[in-house]
């Protein structure tokens, strides 16, 4: 969940790129810099630390998100003078939610074992459509293979758990309660 820190800055970035008309633009720099972070433990180490620069985070951060709009950099500059790297992430996260909300996209998260095939995913997010009353949706596919098999299907707060090991689970159950 993010800070309330993290949220202002997307509400104002979002705002701003907004009445600059580079909204969606911000929304796809804030995607990248949210799948950077999460991929990179190393570099949210540093944004983290105390320890290094201000200086050498700004450049580290503008190299690596160079070529992204003007908020955005803007956005990072500022984060890194009120040392407040640590939430860039969450900024990021926080941003991608505030646009989706603004734009009535629904965010369906699928966990599944394997990689779907493009006919299934297309059922999944018909179904997810049919369940949001034919809102604009938008799939977002997580794979776990620690999962046997099935799917989790999240939507907003609610979870749907259709895996093997839920099912087992519920079997397990009936079974220990009919003794």
């Amino acid at each position: 969940m993010s800070s309330r820190a993290a949220i202002r800055y997307a509400k104002a970035i979002l705002e701003q790129a907004s009445e600059k008309g580079t909204a969606e633009v911000v929304f796809g720099n804030m995607k990248s810099i949210e799948a950077t972070l999460n991929a990179s433990k190393e570099l949210r180490n540093v944004l983290k630390s105390p320890v290094i620069k201000s200086d050498d985070k700004r450049a580290s951060l503008l190299a690596i998100f160079s070529g992204y709009d003007l908020s955005t950099t803007s956005l990072i500059e500022l984060l890194v003078d009120k040392k407040r790297t640590a939430i860039l992430g969450d900024v990021a996260s926080s941003y991608v939610d505030l646009y989706n909300k603004s734009k009535g996209i629904v965010v369906a998260h699928l966990t599944t074992a394997v990689e779907l095939d493009a006919s299934l995913e297309e059922k999944v997010l018909a179904k997810v459509k049919e369940i949001t009353d034919g809102k604009d949706v938008t799939l977002e596919h997580h794979i776990d293979s620690s999962l046997i098999g099935g799917f989790i299907l999240r939507v907003g707060d609610v979870q749907y758990d259709a895996t093997v090991a839920n099912q087992l689970d519920k079997i397990q159950k009936e079974f220990s309660n009919r003794l």
